[in-house]
């Protein structure tokens, strides 16, 4: 039986770095595929190779990593029929919705040897508040279906801002694992542990429950039967409605909110001229609502920049030299013509 793990995260989270320990610290014992499904025109972690759309190349401890485009049912199946993985780990875009994801992998493991081992969440210790209230249908759809919350940079906050950090999160879902511990400080098989050990309490509690035939979410048998009752009525309504279960129904893909600019470049840029180009993308006036910027440029000295920004965090590290200079840039109503001016490209 394949176990199928989901690790889901906003953008700039932290999903990767915990997906990297896990395989370090304890999958390398496991014949182990990681699919990446990233939201954006070009690819910084790697190119889109394959007719089929999907990428694949190695990882240490011989892990297999593919990166997906076009049907993503259809990838997942491929990579199920060609590889016999013993566990895939899925890592969806940072904008994507955890219960979309879900869905489309429940189809495939339905059809094969293959069950939903954990959905799991990383989440910005210090940046819940602000996600919340302004990207709250996709940040939010990321915490209220995980199983286990991950949260990252705990270390950064005081005990009463984690703990008040801890309750936002419950009070979207109260039943979720919350791991607060600082990552430095864990093993990756306590993580797993506590991942899988969630799913297993979960599995338990939907026992008891009935999937509502028009929210989709799990209810107790008298809830259900409300539930249903009262959309029976006004199940035509595609508005702002909110469901007896306390979930909105006004769905919006990624695509109608978030945009990707990807740009590949042959500009030279110092270290200091880089972090001052990321320090003005927080001009929201400016540039709009910069999320994410990441990418690998060469320097005026011959080395190489890799950079990743998240609001009001930036990190700028020398790297190795790749094919060619490209960056991508993913917000929400964002002025492509200020930022390719920024980096001083057409």
């Amino acid at each position: 039986m394949i176990k199928i793990d989901i690790i889901s995260g906003f953008l700039g989270a932290g999903k990767t770095t915990l997906i990297k320990k896990l395989i370090k610290d304890e999958l390398h014992k496991e014949k182990v595929v990681l699919i990446e499904n990233e939201f954006g025109e070009i690819g910084i972690d790697g190119g889109f190779l394959q007719d089929a759309g999907i990428e694949i190349r190695e990882m240490n401890s011989g892990c297999i990593c593919c990166s997906l485009v076009g049907d993503f049912r259809e990838s997942l199946t491929k990579v199920i029929d060609e590889y016999e993985p013993e566990r895939i780990i899925i890592e969806p875009s940072g904008v994507g919705k955890l219960s979309d994801v879900i869905a489309a992998v429940k189809d495939v493991a339905g059809e094969k040897d293959a069950q939903m081992n954990s959905f799991t969440t990383v989440a910005d210790a210090m940046k819940c508040k602000m996600y919340m209230k302004n990207f709250g249908e996709f940040f939010n759809n990321q915490i209220e279906n995980a199983n286990t919350i991950v949260l990252s940079r705990t270390q950064n906050l005081s005990d009463e801002k984690l703990q008040a950090v801890v309750h936002e999160i419950k009070h979207h879902n109260e039943d979720a694992t919350v791991i607060t511990t600082p990552w430095d400080k864990l093993e990756g098989k306590v993580i797993l542990e506590a991942m899988e050990q969630a799913d297993i309490l979960e599995k338990e509690m939907l026992k008891e429950s009935e999937v509502c035939e028009v929210c989709g979410h799990h209810h107790p048998h008298e809830e259900h039967e409300h539930c249903h009752h009262e959309h029976h009525h006004e199940h035509h309504d595609h508005g702002n409605h909110e469901c007896c279960c306390g979930h909105d129904h006004h769905h919006h893909h990624a695509d109608d909110v978030f945009t990707s600019i990807g740009v590949e470049t042959v500009n030279k840029y110092s270290e200091e001229e880089l972090k001052n180009i990321l320090e003005q993308l927080s001009d929201k006036d400016k540039f709009g609502a910069i999320l994410r910027a990441k990418g690998m440029l060469e320097s005026t000295d011959g080395e190489w920049l890799y950079f990743d920004m998240v609001p009001e965090e930036c990190d700028v590290r020398k790297g190795k030299p790749t094919y060619t200079g490209r960056f991508c840039v993913i917000g929400s109503n964002m002025n492509e013509a200020a930022i390719k001016e920024a980096f001083h490209v057409a």
